[in-house]
């Protein structure tokens, strides 16, 4: 398809113009030097000159070019030294080198191939083969910057949810057996909790799909905030998340809980104009304790903490420590408890009022 993109302009993976081609070359030759920078500045190239392969090495990892060309005979570092060095620099993005040698120097041509040199010009260069191979190298360089956006997209995709920016199931399986190992390993703490929506499906009934997906991104954006550095968030199904706690005792895992009940009833969100309050019930399930000796165990617990909570009429927490404990949160002088039918929060007699599971 035509386009009217001067030749030297690279384009993004969605075809956005994103300016012209930065170019380093490096000759300690200035006539030489002078001469191959004109002609790419001539055809819309941005060109940054160098008298050897170490200052070209030196400006390559401040980031940004997207081709590189290398006398092979200069001082200091040579061409090919230097396009050794720029090929280990990095095993993810792709930067194409090109070498300029003597007509006469197969050799070197030679070389500059088996260590990675993707192209070469012999001097002295036809300036149209010149701009012919230069092009040929930045289509190639644009292809593979599009195929690994793409690749990290797909990527990405595979491990977060769409809707919330989280991780997601998937993730869950991978991870999840990482950090217990650990755990096991370091004879660390580890504790898991399973947040869910109260009454989502009432929210839905009442005001539209729409509502409860507004709902299902405010707790997720909570949760995302309530994490610490080196906890795991996810969404473990339709209305409920996953949170890995690495290293975290009780103490740390209810006092985690308690701020995510806290912050979830406290928060409004917003859908087409109306605010709408909302409140969680989390599970929670510690390793090591007498009942947990697996990942699976560990899991099971949360849910089963889960459950209960639920049942005792939402908007609480359960810990699931060898019996099951129950309590709901106090916020301030107010007390979000569960409805009227349900016998009175425990933490009207005590904040830690025990109730076997």
């Amino acid at each position: 398809m035509p386009t009217d993109r001067p030749q030297g302009r690279p384009a993004s993976s969605e075809g956005q113009d994103l300016g012209p081609a930065r170019i380093v070359i490096a000759d300690d030759d200035k006539l030489h030097r002078d001469t191959l920078a004109i002609a790419l500045r001539s055809a819309g190239h941005a060109v940054e000159a160098f008298e050897d392969g170490q200052e070209a090495v030196d400006r390559v990892a401040q980031g940004g070019i997207h081709l590189v060309m290398l006398d092979v005979v200069m001082p200091r570092l040579s061409g090919l030294e230097a396009c050794r060095l720029l090929k280990g620099m990095s095993s993810e993005a792709f930067l194409p080198v090109m070498l300029v040698t003597g007509k006469t120097d197969a050799a070197s041509r030679i070389e500059g191939l088996k260590i990675g040199a993707d192209d070469y010009v012999c001097k002295p260069f036809d300036a149209d083969e010149l701009l012919a191979r230069v092009g040929a190298m930045l289509r190639l360089k644009r292809m593979h910057d599009h195929l690994a956006s793409e690749r990290q997209k797909l990527e990405r995709m595979s491990v977060v949810d769409e809707a919330t920016g989280l991780y997601n199931y998937r993730f869950l399986n991978a991870r999840i057996p990482q950090e217990f190992k650990r755990a096991e390993k370091m004879h660390e703490p580890f504790a898991c909790l399973v947040a869910d929506i109260d009454r989502l499906r009432g929210i839905n009934e009442a005001h539209g799909k729409g509502a409860g997906d507004a709902v299902i991104r405010g707790v997720a954006d909570t949760l995302r905030r309530s994490a610490r550095d080196g906890d795991v968030v996810a969404r473990y199904g339709g209305e409920e998340f996953l949170l890995i706690l690495p290293g975290t005792h009780f103490a740390g895992a209810v006092a985690m809980a308690e701020r995510i009940w806290r912050e979830c009833s406290e928060m409004l969100v917003d859908h087409e104009g109306r605010k709408m309050r909302i409140t969680v019930s989390v599970g929670a399930s510690l390793y090591p304790s007498r009942d947990i000796r697996t990942k699976e165990a560990l899991l099971r617990a949360a849910d089963a903490a889960l459950v209960q909570a639920k049942r005792e009429g939402g908007n609480r927490i359960c810990v699931y420590q060898q019996q099951g404990y129950i309590f709901t949160p106090v916020s301030g002088a107010r007390v979000v408890g569960p409805p009227s039918t349900a016998e009175p929060s425990p933490t009207t007699r005590d904040p830690w009022g025990k109730k076997p599971v």
